[in-house]
């Protein structure tokens, strides 16, 4: 595809639009607040002094974040053509909030976020381990967690769904509104074109929100996670027998499907290869291998993956070039500070 026949909102998706506060901390911290390596969780009550160890001792920075703004930023810098990408999410009327909007459009995106008065713009700390080869999520919500359906249902928004190529939302909304998704995902199969593509985002979202997960599951043409995330979703889904990472792959790609279509599942393992389950079979692709010191920071390796293959799946390009752009961008984002683009080096089929 030209770049002539992109248009704007081709992909529309929804997501918790945050700021990241990430800091290289020790795993004692990790202790501390009982959490586990390559985790996220929900900030809780005896969460909230993290944040603020963050920035006093071990002098966290805050970058633009939140993972489907993170992927679309990463698509719009395939693509160079502006507003291909629109996002949904909840922000604060706050300055926190404007860094957000600024720098999502600054990279393309066309932002429609519905603003919430009197609640501030959420922060997610990104703890990073083992010289930022781990990293573990504890996200503070606030105004991303008030999102509403009535923004989808206004006139404007529903149309930006009913032309959208692909609606793609992250797990990490289910739990903020899940009547939302299930109207994106309606929206999509009511029109019988398109697809709809989820993230599997975290393992305690198939632990605590599986109820949610099992509504919206039959309206997935496309799903992607990550090794963890799968198999913590093989085991509440109670996939018996099922250890191999292929098979949670083909056991996710069969579960029940409006769409006569099978379901496609995209599965990353970090530095080992990709795993896809397509039409009853699956089949691995090898990633760029880095020498150690080059990985800085793997925070947004798994969104810059589903900004790249998003980037080349819109172009109706064969599967493998999706993969083979995903991963050109994680291993990019992998070499910065955050989901950063600088520096990055553009993807050539």
């Amino acid at each position: 595809m030209q770049s002539s026949m992109l248009r704007k909102g081709m992909i529309v998706g929804m997501g918790n639009s945050m700021l990241d506060l990430i800091g290289h901390v020790s795993e004692d911290v990790l202790d501390k607040y009982k959490l586990v390596a390559n985790n996220g969780y929900l900030a809780a009550e005896e969460h909230m002094p993290l944040f603020q160890e963050l920035m006093e001792k071990y002098n966290a920075k805050f970058v633009v974040g939140g993972s489907v703004q993170n992927t679309f930023r990463v698509t719009q810098w395939v693509l160079s053509v502006p507003k291909v990408c629109t996002i949904f999410g909840g922000i604060g009327c706050d300055q926190e909030g404007k860094v957000l909007v600024s720098k999502a459009e600054a990279d393309g995106v066309d932002t429609q976020y519905q603003y919430i008065n009197g609640t501030p713009t959420g922060i997610c700390a990104v703890l990073l381990t083992k010289n930022g080869a781990e990293r573990t999520l504890v996200a503070n919500l606030s105004a991303a967690s008030c999102f509403t359906i009535d923004h989808l249902q206004k006139e404007e928004n529903h149309n930006r769904l009913q032309v959208a190529d692909v609606v793609y939302v992250a797990g990490f909304f289910l739990p903020v509104s899940v009547e939302s998704v299930l109207y994106a995902a309606q929206c999509v199969y009511n029109r019988n074109t398109g697809t709809f593509a989820m993230n599997l985002s975290a393992s305690y979202i198939a632990e605590r929100y599986l109820t949610e997960w099992t509504r919206v599951m039959p309206y997935i043409d496309l799903l992607f996670g990550n090794e963890t995330e799968a198999r913590v979703f093989a085991k509440e889904l109670k996939f018996e027998e099922v250890k191999d990472l292929h098979e949670i792959a083909l056991e996710l790609s069969h579960m029940p499907k409006l769409r006569p279509q099978q379901r496609i599942v995209v599965l990353t393992q970090g530095c080992d290869p990709v795993i896809v389950a397509k039409d009853g079979v699956t089949k691995e692709y090898p990633v760029i291998q880095l020498s150690p010191e080059k990985v800085i920071d793997t925070t947004g390796a798994g969104d810059a993956f589903v900004g790249g293959f998003l980037a080349q799946f819109i172009q109706n390009r064969p599967l493998e070039q999706c993969i083979s752009c995903g991963i050109w961008c994680a291993t990019q984002i992998v070499q910065q500070q955050g989901c950063s683009l600088e520096g990055f080096v553009k993807y050539e089929p």
